[in-house]
């Protein structure tokens, strides 16, 4: 069987390309690179001994798409590609909603024309907005999102779940995901983001070996019990194997569906900070900034729901993720090149 994976030169991409091929899966890997390396694709293959295929092409090209679909017949797709960096989406919300949208549209509309009913959609806890109440559950009512990103993730469930009422041969489902971290356990694969880092450990690796003097801390004055903001941090290659299980499942369970994939506790930022300590012996310094727009206090997930319907479970914890990631670091100081 073979799966069209958008976005898959990235970091969650990668490892569950790799994921779907140690499943005896063939892939198709589509990505327009804007946000990830080439270089990725070599590393996939000496990994798993296997080198998928691969189309440089932007989401947002339907044409381009289309030829994808006319080229490769697939019988599913699990679609990551789209622009992702909260802090971002605040100060350029239309590229995030142009691209986001308008790229899941076409994706959708292409697999469509080609007779294609199987979609993973890659959300966002971000849709949750600021939670009143913790663990969150796939039934808690969708909040006020913080930001652009999370919007364009909550107007996509929107768009995908009314597509699928219109078209019930369609088997989609929505994977509310949390904060992936960590890398590949040969620290060939980890997350490699261009510029200057959003996401909080793959700054932390990069002041680990010195690239960066200290970390920003974006507030201490959350109502947490050290201040800092929680999160429910997921090993990205426990994340990888939920997408696989959820391809599986839509092959056999038609219709409609919504997982939560984390680990179902909260770590705050000095609880990452001291986790990546006692993996690595290496401390990181750090200064206290300001709150960064459209952050929320805290969410982290009840996972019952995917435990049972799909048998998958995160197996790895927020050390061995921070171990795994500092690997990754030193053996790509200056990232994938």
């Amino acid at each position: 069987m073979k799966i069209l994976v958008t976005g898959g030169l990235g970091f969650i991409g990668s490892e569950t390309v790799i994921s779907l091929i140690e499943n005896g899966y063939e892939v198709v890997i589509v990505d327009n690179l804007a946000n990830s390396k080439i270089g990725v694709l070599d590393r996939i293959e000496t990994i798993t001994g296997v080198r998928p295929d691969f189309v440089k092409v932007d989401c947002c090209d339907k044409e381009a798409l289309n030829q994808v679909f006319d080229a490769y017949p697939v019988s599913g797709v699990i679609h990551f590609a789209g622009l992702k960096a909260v802090g971002e989406s605040v100060r350029i919300p239309l590229a995030y909603y142009r691209n986001n949208l308008l790229s899941t549209i076409n994706l959708v509309e292409a697999m469509a024309a080609h007779n294609v009913y199987n979609l993973v959609f890659s959300s966002s806890a971000t849709v949750y907005g600021d939670p009143k109440e913790l663990p969150l559950l796939e039934t808690t009512p969708l909040g006020e999102t913080t930001n652009p990103y999370g919007e364009t993730k909550k107007m996509i469930e929107r768009i995908l779940t009314d597509f699928n009422k219109a078209n019930p041969q369609f088997n989609i489902a929505l994977l509310r995901y949390f904060n992936p971290i960590g890398g590949h356990k040969s620290g060939l694969l980890g997350e490699d983001p261009t510029g200057i880092p959003n996401n909080l450990l793959p700054y932390v690796t990069q002041v680990a070996i010195g690239r960066r003097d200290k970390l920003h801390v974006y507030g201490n004055d959350y109502p947490t019990e050290d201040g800092t903001c929680i999160r429910d941090y997921i090993h990205v290659c426990d994340l990888a194997e939920g997408h696989v299980a959820t391809i599986k499942y839509l092959e056999e369970k038609p219709g409609l569906v919504i997982f939560n994939l984390g680990t179902g506790k909260g770590t705050s930022v000095f609880g990452v900070l001291k986790a990546f300590e006692e993996a690595t012996g290496v401390k990181i310094p750090y200064q206290i900034d300001p709150r960064r727009p459209g952050d929320v206090t805290a969410n982290y997930a009840n996972v019952d729901k995917a435990e049972k319907i799909l048998h998958w479970k995160a197996k790895r914890d927020v050390k061995q993720a921070c171990f795994d990631a500092y690997q990754f670091q030193v053996k790509n100081p200056k990232g994938i090149e």
